[in-house]
């Protein structure tokens, strides 16, 4: 718990604003898993004049959270998600939270049945591949993890975009949307890029955004 309590002044009160173009317009019952101090699920609110929950595991955060949003839980969301009202949320966001899970399969095997009809699950996941962690095991032989980004060092699953595809749909969800975001603007991966025909772009992409449905 200690390497959460540790994080950059911020860390919780991200707000993705990246990801709010993947709502859709009439969701209307939201949840909002890792919601940090409901900073995002709050534009989400405001934005679709929704109802928001939010599962937050740090209290200090989830404090600030329950005076924002229309119910929060305090803990790890293992320890809730259970108990969800059953074919509920038009949306269930999950920005930057299933890399940090023991057994994030699991958790979205349960999350399937408390999605409403025509439901979405929307998540965000770093991408392992990209170019500063790949050169890193490629060229430095390192795996070293940090504070923060892609190698945080409570992620504990590492993900490509090809394995998070593979893991939706294993699962029985089917895939509406799945790209790169927060793409670089640098040039070393688009050199690097030139050897191998540019069939390597995805090393670009700091992370992948999914929206996935039930089958």
């Amino acid at each position: 718990m200690k390497y959460y309590e540790n994080k950059p002044s911020g860390y919780y009160d991200n707000v993705r604003l990246e990801m709010l173009k993947y709502l859709p317009s009439q969701a209307k019952k939201v949840l909002d898993i890792g919601c940090g101090n409901g900073a995002f699920a709050s534009l989400v609110k405001q934005k679709n004049d929704a109802e928001v929950w939010g599962i937050e595991l740090m209290e200090e955060e989830a404090k600030v959270a329950v005076s924002v949003l229309d119910k929060v839980f305090i803990g790890v969301c293992e320890k809730y998600i259970e108990d969800l009202p059953e074919n509920y949320f038009d949306v269930i966001y999950m920005n930057d939270v299933l890399e940090h899970l023991a057994d994030p399969y699991s958790v979205l095997e349960i999350l399937k049945s408390k999605l409403a009809p025509k439901g979405v699950l929307i998540s965000s996941i770093p991408n392992v591949r990209f170019f500063r962690t790949f050169s890193k095991v490629l060229f430095s032989k390192d795996w070293k993890y940090e504070e923060y980004g892609v190698m945080d060092k409570t992620h504990l699953r590492f993900f490509t975009g090809k394995s998070i595809k593979r893991m939706y749909e294993d699962l029985g969800y089917s895939i509406i949307t799945h790209e790169g975001i927060n793409v670089t603007k640098s040039l070393k991966p688009i050199l690097f890029n030139i050897l191998f025909l540019f069939t390597q772009m995805d090393i670009r992409n700091v992370q992948y955004a999914t929206v996935a449905s039930v089958k």
